[in-house]
Protein backbone atom coordinates (compact mmCIF):
# COMPACT_ATOMS: atom_id res chain seq x y z
CA UNK A 1 0.00 0.00 0.00
CA UNK A 2 1.07 3.57 -0.61
CA UNK A 3 1.43 5.52 2.63
CA UNK A 4 2.04 9.01 1.26
CA UNK A 5 0.20 11.17 3.71
CA UNK A 6 -1.23 14.56 2.83
CA UNK A 7 -3.02 17.49 4.39
CA UNK A 8 -5.62 19.77 2.82
CA UNK A 9 -8.00 22.49 3.95
CA UNK A 10 -10.06 19.84 5.75
CA UNK A 11 -7.06 18.48 7.66
CA UNK A 12 -5.33 15.13 7.24
CA UNK A 13 -6.26 12.90 4.31
CA UNK A 14 -4.08 9.85 3.58
CA UNK A 15 -3.40 8.67 0.04
CA UNK A 16 -3.98 4.95 0.50
CA UNK A 17 -4.64 3.51 -3.01
CA UNK A 18 -6.24 0.26 -1.84
CA UNK A 19 -9.15 -1.86 -3.08
CA UNK A 20 -12.34 -1.82 -1.05
CA UNK A 21 -12.10 -5.58 -0.53
CA UNK A 22 -8.80 -5.10 1.32
CA UNK A 23 -10.31 -2.34 3.45
CA UNK A 24 -13.30 -4.56 4.29
CA UNK A 25 -10.86 -7.19 5.54
CA UNK A 26 -9.21 -4.62 7.81
CA UNK A 27 -12.47 -3.60 9.50
CA UNK A 28 -14.36 -6.90 9.25
CA UNK A 29 -17.12 -5.54 7.02
CA UNK A 30 -19.46 -6.96 4.37
CA UNK A 31 -19.40 -5.20 0.98
CA UNK A 32 -22.65 -4.55 -0.83
CA UNK A 33 -21.68 -3.32 -4.29
CA UNK A 34 -18.37 -3.08 -6.14
CA UNK A 35 -15.61 -4.68 -4.06
CA UNK A 36 -12.95 -3.71 -6.63
CA UNK A 37 -13.38 0.04 -6.31
CA UNK A 38 -10.08 1.70 -5.43
CA UNK A 39 -10.08 3.85 -2.30
CA UNK A 40 -7.58 6.70 -2.24
CA UNK A 41 -8.70 8.78 0.72
CA UNK A 42 -10.73 8.96 3.94
CA UNK A 43 -13.14 11.81 4.61
CA UNK A 44 -16.35 12.98 6.27
CA UNK A 45 -19.53 12.29 4.34
CA UNK A 46 -20.16 15.91 3.36
CA UNK A 47 -16.58 16.62 2.33
CA UNK A 48 -15.90 13.29 0.59
CA UNK A 49 -14.89 13.20 -3.07
CA UNK A 50 -14.76 10.41 -5.61
CA UNK A 51 -12.22 7.84 -4.46
CA UNK A 52 -12.86 8.51 -0.76
CA UNK A 53 -14.43 6.21 1.81
CA UNK A 54 -16.68 7.68 4.51
CA UNK A 55 -19.14 6.45 7.14
CA UNK A 56 -22.64 6.94 8.57
CA UNK A 57 -23.33 6.03 12.20
CA UNK A 58 -26.29 8.27 13.06
CA UNK A 59 -29.55 7.27 11.30
CA UNK A 60 -30.54 10.93 10.84
CA UNK A 61 -27.76 11.26 8.26
CA UNK A 62 -28.88 8.30 6.14
CA UNK A 63 -30.28 10.65 3.50
CA UNK A 64 -26.71 11.75 2.74
CA UNK A 65 -25.98 8.31 1.28
CA UNK A 66 -27.65 9.44 -1.93
CA UNK A 67 -25.85 12.79 -2.14
CA UNK A 68 -22.30 12.08 -0.99
CA UNK A 69 -19.61 11.88 -3.66
CA UNK A 70 -17.75 9.17 -1.74
CA UNK A 71 -17.03 5.94 -3.58
CA UNK A 72 -17.88 3.77 -0.57
CA UNK A 73 -19.65 4.23 2.76
CA UNK A 74 -19.21 2.31 6.00
CA UNK A 75 -22.66 1.73 7.51
CA UNK A 76 -24.42 -0.30 10.17
CA UNK A 77 -25.70 -3.78 9.38
CA UNK A 78 -29.29 -2.50 9.37
CA UNK A 79 -28.85 -0.25 6.33
CA UNK A 80 -30.70 -1.46 3.25
CA UNK A 81 -28.98 -1.71 -0.12
CA UNK A 82 -28.68 1.53 -2.07
CA UNK A 83 -27.25 2.60 -5.40
CA UNK A 84 -24.00 3.33 -3.53
CA UNK A 85 -21.37 0.80 -2.57
CA UNK A 86 -21.54 0.23 1.19
CA UNK A 87 -19.57 -1.75 3.76
CA UNK A 88 -21.83 -3.08 6.52
CA UNK A 89 -20.28 -3.29 9.99
CA UNK A 90 -21.47 -3.88 13.52
CA UNK A 91 -20.24 -0.46 14.66
CA UNK A 92 -19.58 2.08 11.86
CA UNK A 93 -17.96 4.66 14.16
CA UNK A 94 -15.50 2.15 15.57
CA UNK A 95 -14.76 0.68 12.15
CA UNK A 96 -14.07 4.12 10.70
CA UNK A 97 -11.87 5.00 13.67
CA UNK A 98 -9.89 1.79 13.15
CA UNK A 99 -9.46 2.64 9.49
CA UNK A 100 -8.25 6.16 10.20
CA UNK A 101 -5.85 4.89 12.86
CA UNK A 102 -4.47 2.28 10.46
CA UNK A 103 -3.68 4.77 7.74
CA UNK A 104 -2.96 7.92 9.70
CA UNK A 105 0.65 8.90 10.26
CA UNK A 106 2.14 7.81 13.54
CA UNK A 107 2.64 10.97 15.55
CA UNK A 108 6.28 11.23 16.36
CA UNK A 109 6.75 10.64 20.06
CA UNK A 110 9.04 13.24 21.59
CA UNK A 111 12.54 12.00 22.23
CA UNK A 112 13.35 11.04 25.77
CA UNK A 113 15.36 13.51 27.74
CA UNK A 114 15.22 16.47 30.09
CA UNK A 115 15.42 19.97 28.63
CA UNK A 116 17.99 22.27 30.15
CA UNK A 117 15.33 24.82 31.18
CA UNK A 118 13.32 22.31 33.21
CA UNK A 119 13.39 22.71 36.98
CA UNK A 120 13.59 19.46 38.93
CA UNK A 121 13.29 19.53 42.73
CA UNK A 122 14.91 17.36 45.37
CA UNK A 123 14.23 13.64 45.77
CA UNK A 124 12.29 13.47 42.50
CA UNK A 125 11.92 9.97 41.01
CA UNK A 126 12.05 9.85 37.21
CA UNK A 127 11.29 6.68 35.23
CA UNK A 128 12.87 5.36 32.05
CA UNK A 129 12.42 6.99 28.63
CA UNK A 130 10.58 10.03 29.95
CA UNK A 131 10.45 13.32 28.09
CA UNK A 132 10.54 16.59 30.03
CA UNK A 133 10.18 19.57 27.70
CA UNK A 134 11.17 23.24 28.17
CA UNK A 135 10.17 25.08 31.35
CA UNK A 136 8.58 22.10 33.06
CA UNK A 137 8.60 22.39 36.87
CA UNK A 138 8.66 19.29 39.09
CA UNK A 139 8.80 19.98 42.80
CA UNK A 140 10.33 18.01 45.67
CA UNK A 141 9.33 14.43 46.27
CA UNK A 142 7.35 14.00 43.05
CA UNK A 143 7.61 10.91 40.82
CA UNK A 144 7.09 10.36 37.10
CA UNK A 145 6.70 6.88 35.58
CA UNK A 146 8.29 5.28 32.54
CA UNK A 147 7.59 6.62 29.03
CA UNK A 148 5.63 9.63 30.30
CA UNK A 149 5.79 12.97 28.46
CA UNK A 150 5.58 16.30 30.26
CA UNK A 151 5.17 18.96 27.60
CA UNK A 152 6.33 22.57 27.79
CA UNK A 153 5.33 24.58 30.82
CA UNK A 154 3.71 21.74 32.78
CA UNK A 155 3.79 22.03 36.58
CA UNK A 156 3.94 19.09 38.98
CA UNK A 157 3.54 19.83 42.67
CA UNK A 158 5.45 18.30 45.55
CA UNK A 159 4.85 14.62 46.37
CA UNK A 160 2.62 14.19 43.31
CA UNK A 161 2.80 10.81 41.55
CA UNK A 162 2.35 10.42 37.78
CA UNK A 163 2.22 6.92 36.32
CA UNK A 164 3.68 5.38 33.18
CA UNK A 165 2.89 6.21 29.55
CA UNK A 166 1.04 9.43 30.39
CA UNK A 167 0.91 12.55 28.24
CA UNK A 168 0.68 15.86 30.08
CA UNK A 169 0.14 18.59 27.52
CA UNK A 170 1.50 22.17 27.72
CA UNK A 171 0.58 24.38 30.68
CA UNK A 172 -1.16 21.71 32.72
CA UNK A 173 -1.01 22.31 36.48
CA UNK A 174 -1.00 19.27 38.75
CA UNK A 175 -0.90 20.44 42.32
CA UNK A 176 0.70 18.84 45.38
CA UNK A 177 -0.02 15.28 46.62
CA UNK A 178 -2.08 14.30 43.56
CA UNK A 179 -1.93 10.74 42.18
CA UNK A 180 -2.23 10.09 38.43
CA UNK A 181 -2.45 6.51 37.11
CA UNK A 182 -1.06 4.96 33.92
CA UNK A 183 -2.01 5.84 30.33
CA UNK A 184 -3.61 9.13 31.38
CA UNK A 185 -3.89 12.08 28.97
CA UNK A 186 -4.37 15.59 30.32
CA UNK A 187 -4.86 18.40 27.81
CA UNK A 188 -3.61 21.95 27.91
CA UNK A 189 -4.73 24.32 30.64
CA UNK A 190 -6.23 21.70 32.95
CA UNK A 191 -5.78 22.25 36.68
CA UNK A 192 -5.78 19.16 38.88
CA UNK A 193 -5.89 19.54 42.64
CA UNK A 194 -6.90 23.18 43.05
CA UNK A 195 -8.55 24.03 46.37
CA UNK A 196 -12.15 23.00 46.84
CA UNK A 197 -14.63 25.85 47.21
CA UNK A 198 -15.34 25.89 50.92
CA UNK A 199 -16.04 28.83 53.27
CA UNK A 200 -17.62 29.37 56.66
CA UNK A 201 -19.63 32.59 56.84
CA UNK A 202 -19.71 34.41 60.16
CA UNK A 203 -21.33 37.85 60.42
CA UNK A 204 -21.20 38.24 56.64
CA UNK A 205 -17.46 37.46 56.49
CA UNK A 206 -16.33 34.38 54.51
CA UNK A 207 -13.58 32.37 56.20
CA UNK A 208 -11.71 29.87 54.05
CA UNK A 209 -12.00 26.21 55.07
CA UNK A 210 -8.69 24.38 54.48
CA UNK A 211 -8.86 21.75 51.76
CA UNK A 212 -6.34 19.15 52.92
CA UNK A 213 -7.44 16.16 50.79
CA UNK A 214 -6.17 15.10 47.39
CA UNK A 215 -7.16 13.98 43.87
CA UNK A 216 -6.78 10.40 42.65
CA UNK A 217 -7.06 9.71 38.91
CA UNK A 218 -7.01 6.05 37.85
CA UNK A 219 -5.65 4.46 34.64
CA UNK A 220 -6.85 5.22 31.10
CA UNK A 221 -8.54 8.51 31.96
CA UNK A 222 -8.51 11.41 29.49
CA UNK A 223 -9.06 14.96 30.72
CA UNK A 224 -9.86 17.77 28.28
CA UNK A 225 -8.50 21.29 27.98
CA UNK A 226 -9.16 23.75 30.81
CA UNK A 227 -10.83 21.17 33.04
CA UNK A 228 -10.66 21.90 36.77
CA UNK A 229 -10.72 19.10 39.33
CA UNK A 230 -10.68 20.30 42.95
CA UNK A 231 -8.92 18.50 45.75
CA UNK A 232 -11.04 17.05 48.53
CA UNK A 233 -11.67 18.81 51.81
CA UNK A 234 -10.72 15.50 53.46
CA UNK A 235 -10.02 12.21 51.68
CA UNK A 236 -9.93 12.43 47.90
CA UNK A 237 -11.71 13.50 44.74
CA UNK A 238 -11.74 10.29 42.70
CA UNK A 239 -11.87 9.82 38.90
CA UNK A 240 -12.05 6.10 38.18
CA UNK A 241 -10.63 3.99 35.37
CA UNK A 242 -11.54 4.69 31.76
CA UNK A 243 -13.54 7.87 32.33
CA UNK A 244 -13.35 10.56 29.64
CA UNK A 245 -13.83 14.24 30.51
CA UNK A 246 -14.43 16.85 27.82
CA UNK A 247 -13.14 20.45 27.80
CA UNK A 248 -14.23 23.11 30.32
CA UNK A 249 -15.67 20.77 32.93
CA UNK A 250 -15.70 21.66 36.66
CA UNK A 251 -15.47 18.83 39.19
CA UNK A 252 -15.74 19.93 42.81
CA UNK A 253 -14.19 18.57 45.98
CA UNK A 254 -14.86 15.00 47.09
CA UNK A 255 -16.70 14.06 43.86
CA UNK A 256 -16.40 10.37 42.94
CA UNK A 257 -16.86 9.49 39.24
CA UNK A 258 -17.27 5.80 38.36
CA UNK A 259 -15.50 3.78 35.69
CA UNK A 260 -16.01 4.49 31.98
CA UNK A 261 -18.24 7.50 32.45
CA UNK A 262 -18.36 10.42 30.00
CA UNK A 263 -18.59 14.03 31.16
CA UNK A 264 -19.26 16.39 28.24
CA UNK A 265 -18.12 20.00 27.84
CA UNK A 266 -19.14 22.72 30.30
CA UNK A 267 -20.75 20.31 32.74
CA UNK A 268 -20.41 21.05 36.44
CA UNK A 269 -20.52 18.61 39.35
CA UNK A 270 -20.90 20.00 42.85
CA UNK A 271 -19.11 18.71 45.93
CA UNK A 272 -19.44 15.21 47.38
CA UNK A 273 -21.65 13.91 44.57
CA UNK A 274 -21.16 10.29 43.50
CA UNK A 275 -21.39 9.46 39.79
CA UNK A 276 -21.81 5.77 38.95
CA UNK A 277 -20.25 3.59 36.26
CA UNK A 278 -21.00 4.24 32.59
CA UNK A 279 -22.83 7.51 33.26
CA UNK A 280 -23.13 10.19 30.57
CA UNK A 281 -23.50 13.84 31.56
CA UNK A 282 -24.26 15.75 28.35
CA UNK A 283 -23.04 19.26 27.62
CA UNK A 284 -23.74 22.08 30.08
CA UNK A 285 -25.49 19.79 32.52
CA UNK A 286 -25.28 20.71 36.18
CA UNK A 287 -25.41 18.45 39.23
CA UNK A 288 -25.95 19.68 42.80
CA UNK A 289 -23.86 18.37 45.67
CA UNK A 290 -24.31 15.37 47.95
CA UNK A 291 -26.46 13.27 45.58
CA UNK A 292 -25.92 10.04 43.63
CA UNK A 293 -26.22 9.43 39.89
CA UNK A 294 -26.78 5.69 39.39
CA UNK A 295 -24.84 3.42 37.06
CA UNK A 296 -25.54 3.88 33.33
CA UNK A 297 -27.78 6.90 33.90
CA UNK A 298 -28.03 9.58 31.21
CA UNK A 299 -28.34 13.30 31.91
CA UNK A 300 -29.41 15.36 28.89
CA UNK A 301 -27.75 18.58 27.76
CA UNK A 302 -28.41 21.62 29.99
CA UNK A 303 -30.28 19.51 32.52
CA UNK A 304 -30.16 20.65 36.13
CA UNK A 305 -30.03 17.66 38.45
CA UNK A 306 -31.29 18.55 41.93
CA UNK A 307 -31.87 15.08 43.39
CA UNK A 308 -30.44 11.59 43.03
CA UNK A 309 -31.00 9.72 39.75
CA UNK A 310 -31.72 5.97 39.79
CA UNK A 311 -29.60 3.47 37.91
CA UNK A 312 -30.25 3.48 34.15
CA UNK A 313 -32.59 6.49 34.27
CA UNK A 314 -32.59 9.15 31.53
CA UNK A 315 -33.33 12.65 32.81
CA UNK A 316 -33.65 16.07 31.21
CA UNK A 317 -34.92 19.58 31.89
CA UNK A 318 -34.68 21.84 34.91
CA UNK A 319 -35.15 20.62 37.49
CA UNK A 320 -34.23 17.32 35.86
CA UNK A 321 -37.06 14.78 35.55
CA UNK A 322 -37.44 11.45 33.79
CA UNK A 323 -37.05 12.29 30.13
CA UNK A 324 -40.54 11.06 29.16
CA UNK A 325 -42.08 13.40 31.75
CA UNK A 326 -39.84 16.30 30.74
CA UNK A 327 -40.88 15.88 27.09
CA UNK A 328 -44.58 16.06 27.99
CA UNK A 329 -43.99 19.17 30.08
CA UNK A 330 -42.02 20.76 27.28
CA UNK A 331 -44.78 19.95 24.80
CA UNK A 332 -47.26 21.76 27.05
CA UNK A 333 -44.92 24.73 27.44
CA UNK A 334 -44.69 25.08 23.66
CA UNK A 335 -48.50 25.39 23.55
CA UNK A 336 -48.66 28.15 26.16
CA UNK A 337 -49.37 30.92 23.59
CA UNK A 338 -52.38 28.94 22.34
CA UNK A 339 -53.49 28.22 25.91
CA UNK A 340 -53.20 31.95 26.70
CA UNK A 341 -55.41 32.86 23.75
CA UNK A 342 -57.92 30.19 24.78
CA UNK A 343 -58.04 31.49 28.37
CA UNK A 344 -58.46 35.08 27.16
CA UNK A 345 -61.32 33.97 24.92
CA UNK A 346 -62.98 32.06 27.77
CA UNK A 347 -62.58 35.05 30.08
CA UNK A 348 -64.31 37.24 27.52
CA UNK A 349 -67.18 34.77 27.15
CA UNK A 350 -67.55 34.52 30.93
CA UNK A 351 -67.64 38.32 31.15
CA UNK A 352 -70.37 38.43 28.48
CA UNK A 353 -72.37 35.71 30.28
CA UNK A 354 -72.09 37.56 33.59
CA UNK A 355 -73.29 40.75 31.95
CA UNK A 356 -76.23 38.87 30.43
CA UNK A 357 -77.08 37.36 33.82
CA UNK A 358 -76.99 40.84 35.40
CA UNK A 359 -79.42 42.08 32.75
CA UNK A 360 -81.74 39.11 33.34
CA UNK A 361 -81.69 39.75 37.11
CA UNK A 362 -82.54 43.42 36.54
CA UNK A 363 -85.55 42.46 34.36
CA UNK A 364 -86.71 39.86 36.88
CA UNK A 365 -86.62 42.39 39.70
Amino acid sequence: MDKNFGYNENGFNPHINLSLSKIAELIGGEIIGDSNVIIRGISGIKEAQEGDITFIANPKYLSLINTTRASAIITSESVESTNKTIVKTENPSLAFAQLVSHFSPNEKKPEAGIHSTAIIGKKVSLGKNICIQPHVVILDGASVGDDTVLQAGAYVGHHTKIGSNCVIHPHVTIRERVTIGNNVIIHSGAVIGSDGFGYATVKDVHYKIPQIGTVFIEDDVEIGANVTIDRARFGRTHIRKGTKIDNLVQIAHNVDIGENSIIVAQSGISGSTKIGKGVILAGQSGVVGHITIGDNARVAAQAGVTKSVPEGEVVSGYPAKPHSTAKRINACVQKLPDFYKCVKSLQEKIRELEEELDRLRERAS
